[in-house]
């Protein structure tokens, strides 16, 4: 039932096992570096915002913004997904990163705040295919190679997730060397950087367009193209509201918000009230490129790690283990102080945190390819839809927020989160054991 479109060429290729291989490796390599190029500016300029743009909080509102954006959009991204196909909607997505990118070359409200909404409605389809393309070249990859499904789309996923974290590491180490001058405040040390960021996504831009088209549900859609655009949103919006009634869903939905939270935590408090103070405006960039190479190290191992579900609630459960100790630590131990240590624990606070970043991103990927085979695309629109509406409400809320009081809402919402997922893990195991 799944990606019957791949059995077609099958058929006609001389070679139906190495060919299948190469291809899916290669689409798999492709995607992992194209969004590695778009998110390295991307990720950056974020880090960025809320100290280039610190007129009348223009930076963070526009984030907030873009959330908030992603979040409404993402209740509709399935539906544009499968019309468009994965691979049409990938590249249309990376046009909202460049124009926002663009928008920061002369950054007023009316460049900014119009870019960050259109950005979120970019951005749900960006993932949401994304998620859907990956998980049906594991699919594809495994039936055709005769692999255990768990674990390629876990090995899939570490690939992905590994090579996008990285984005972290790279973007922030260009931010560092091209603003390590004290340029940050000036036009032109600005303007190169933003200059740079766009020249690398439009190249990632290009790299979308060689992906073999793969999304099954797009050809579907184009052969019945007499039921129309009404009938496929009313099908579609019953496909993403009945998710909500599946408690496989529900359990997994804390998790999906608690991972947003803790991404925004990061850009938002940690770099503002832990790294700032101890190792200044230019620290952040080092910084988050600490927390970028150990969340990409960490990707990649969790997805190699992973063959099922018992794997994924044993790496869940160190992630959430280690976030916990660096709240804990936070909130009851740690005091600014100075010499080496005072640079040495926000450092390794930032690689603990980006080891649980890579461990959510690759396990709840992988969690909801393996979950809902039969509605991918509305499974992944739930993930954005949950995930970026958490990341809006503590760009909101930060600067009305304490430190103390969003780490007791840390612990609060990990504890929580962690209790649904152990739940799910209980629900489930004996019917994906058996599909197994």
């Amino acid at each position: 039932m799944d990606s019957h479109d791949e059995e077609l060429p099958l058929v006609a290729d001389s070679s139906p096992v190495q060919t299948p291989k190469q291809n899916h490796a290669r689409d798999v390599h492709i995607l992992s570096s194209a969004f590695l190029l778009i998110f390295l500016a991307y990720g950056a300029a974020q880090n960025l915002e809320s100290t280039l743009n610190t007129e009348e909080d223009l930076g963070t509102t526009s984030l907030g913004i873009l959330y908030l954006s992603f979040t409404f959009f993402s209740l509709v991204a399935s539906v544009v997904v499968r019309r468009l196909g994965t691979k049409n909607a990938l590249v249309l997505g990376t046009t909202g990163y460049w124009l926002f990118i663009a928008a920061n070359l002369k950054p007023t409200w009316y460049t900014m705040v119009p870019a960050s909404v259109y950005l979120g409605f970019s951005a749900s389809i960006i993932w949401v295919g994304q998620g859907t393309y990956l998980t049906s070249t594991a699919r594809s990859h495994a039936r055709d190679c005769n692999l255990h499904e768990g674990t390629v789309i876990g090995n899939f996923n570490g690939e992905f997730w590994g090579m996008f974290a990285s984005n972290q590491f790279v973007g922030n180490l260009i931010s560092l060397a091209m603003l390590s001058d004290g340029t940050e405040g000036s036009t032109s040390g600005t303007t190169l950087l933003f200059v740079v960021f766009l020249c690398s996504m439009t190249i990632g831009t290009i790299l979308m367009c060689f992906l073999t088209k793969r999304n099954h549900n797009a050809e579907e859609g184009a052969q019945d193209s007499s039921v129309g655009l009404y009938s496929t949103v009313v099908s579609l919006s019953k496909s993403l509201i009945t998710l909500l009634f599946d408690a496989r869903m529900l359990l997994t939905i804390p998790l999906i918000a608690y991972s947003g939270l803790q991404q925004a935590f990061v850009w938002a408090e940690f770099t503002k009230d832990i790294v700032t103070p101890a190792l200044g405006v230019s620290g952040v960039g080092g910084a988050m490129a600490v927390y970028g190479a150990f969340d990409a190290i960490c990707s990649l191992a969790a997805g190699r790690l992973t063959s099922g579900l018992t794997s994924i609630t044993l790496i869940v459960s160190g992630g959430a283990l280690i976030q916990a100790v660096v709240f804990l630590w936070l909130l009851l131990i740690y005091r600014l102080t100075s010499g080496v240590l005072g640079i040495m624990y926000p450092l390794l606070m930032a690689a603990m945190l980006g080891i649980g970043d890579g461990v959510f991103n690759t396990q709840l990927n992988a969690l909801l390819g393996i979950l809902f085979k039969h509605d991918t695309e509305g499974a992944f629109a739930q993930l954005k839809v949950w995930q970026s509406g958490s990341i809006a409400v503590v760009f909101f809320v930060s600067p009305y927020i304490s430190l103390k009081a969003m780490l007791v809402v840390m612990l609060a919402a990990l504890c929580l989160s962690y209790a649904g997922f152990l739940l799910l893990t209980l629900k489930v195991e004996k019917a994906f054991s058996s599909s197994s």
